[in-house]
């Protein structure tokens, strides 16, 4: 094992250990089925799992449903619990497959899009095969960043619930590809292309944006 690889397990089994800490007086409630540990488990978590929750499923509703069946998961299967990872780290895993399985469940799709219809073409060499916009320089302009915002929430609603699921764990959790593939049942390869996929899709639907607002503002602005 190399120094830095090193330093980054030492960092991260004393992740573990302080959260294990934190969570010491929650996790024995739970094992030893204390009135109120449910209670504390919601006062502890629930805010964050909600939040997770929502932006997996896109609503209000099933994010409440999803919480739920996950806390209740955690309630059941808590003897399992091996401290290998840091609590709140297994609870999320739990909240995310719970939200990933919901979203595939839904039989309305209306609001999905297929991302092989929008996804940029490639020619045989790997490359672009049309030319691609550089929209970067709008994202700094005041007068587009509100436009911007709303695009990039409507652009990952948009996205098929897989695609959906592993971009949020991946770029606004900040889980590893690893954890995710632990949470959803995939492959660390899988999770990559699908993380790839839906970030072509959003820089798709923003340079769109972009472009389109952009025209719309010099029009504005020459009149």
């Amino acid at each position: 094992m190399n120094a830095q690889a090193t330093v980054e397990r030492v960092s991260h089994d004393g992740f573990i250990a302080r959260r294990a800490e934190h969570d010491r007086d929650l996790l024995d409630a739970l094992r030893f089925r204390e009135p109120l540990a449910a209670e504390r488990l919601v006062e502890r978590y629930g805010e964050r799992a909600y939040r997770l929750a929502r932006r997996i499923t896109g609503n209000g509703p099933d994010a409440d449903e999803v919480v739920q069946d996950a806390f209740w998961a955690v309630i059941r299967k808590i003897d399992s619990f091996r401290g290998e990872s840091a609590f709140g780290s297994w609870l999320y895993r739990i909240v995310a497959n719970a939200a990933y399985q919901k979203t595939r469940s839904r039989n309305n799709r209306r609001h999905e899009v297929s991302l092989d219809e929008v996804l940029p073409l490639f020619d045989g060499s790997g490359h672009h095969a049309a030319p691609v916009d550089d929209w970067s320089p709008y994202v700094e302009d005041p007068a587009l960043q509100a436009e911007m915002r709303m695009a990039l929430g409507a652009a990952i609603d948009a996205l098929p619930a897989p695609y959906r699921t592993v971009l949020i764990l991946r770029d606004i959790d900040g889980r590893s590809c690893a954890e995710i593939a632990d949470a959803l049942g995939l492959n660390v390869c899988a999770v990559k292309t699908r993380v790839h996929r839906a970030r072509l899709f959003l820089r798709r639907r923003l340079g769109d944006c972009a472009t389109t607002s952009a025209a719309g503002l010099a029009h504005a602005v020459a009149s």
